[in-house]
C-alpha cells in the first residue's frame, strides 16, 4: 500500500484535562501518515487520483480548533476518523503531540499515536 505523510500541521486548540487548558488553549502538532493507492494519480497525474494534501490539512485544523475533549486521544481519535472519510483513504496515522503540557517541572512533549483503518 502507498502512503502519503504530510509533518509538522499546528493549529490552536482547546482540548486538555485542566480546566484552563479548555480556557485558555495551547498548540498542537500533527504528523499524518495516510495509506491509499496511488497508482491510478502515477498515470494520470490528476489531483483527483489522489487525496489532495490542502483538505487533509484543513480537517486536521478545523478538528484542532473546534473540538473540546478532556483527553488529547479523543482528539487524535476524532482527526482519524475524519480522514477516514476521505475517499481513496484505507489506513491513518495521527501523531499527536502536545508541545507545552501544563505539568509542573516537565520540559518534555506528549505524544498520542494511533492508527486506524477504513472498516
Amino acid at each position: 500500500m502507498d502512503a502519503i505523510q504530510i509533518r509538522q500541521i499546528r493549529g490552536y486548540g482547546y482540548t486538555g484535562y485542566l480546566p484552563e487548558e479548555q480556557k485558555l488553549g495551547q498548540w498542537f502538532e500533527v504528523d499524518l501518515t495516510l495509506w491509499l493507492d496511488l497508482t491510478q494519480a502515477g498515470e494520470s497525474d490528476a489531483i483527483e487520483d489522489t487525496l489532495d494534501y490542502r483538505q487533509a490539512i484543513a480537517i486536521v485544523k478545523e478538528r484542532i480548533q473546534s473540538c473540546k475533549f478532556a483527553l488529547v486521544e479523543r482528539l487524535a481519535s476524532e482527526i482519524a476518523q475524519a480522514l477516514l472519510q476521505q475517499p481513496l483513504v484505507q489506513q491513518v496515522r495521527v501523531q499527536l503531540t502536545k508541545p507545552n503540557p501544563p505539568i509542573p517541572d516537565f520540559g518534555g512533549q506528549i505524544q498520542i499515536d494511533i492508527t486506524r483503518t477504513r472498516s
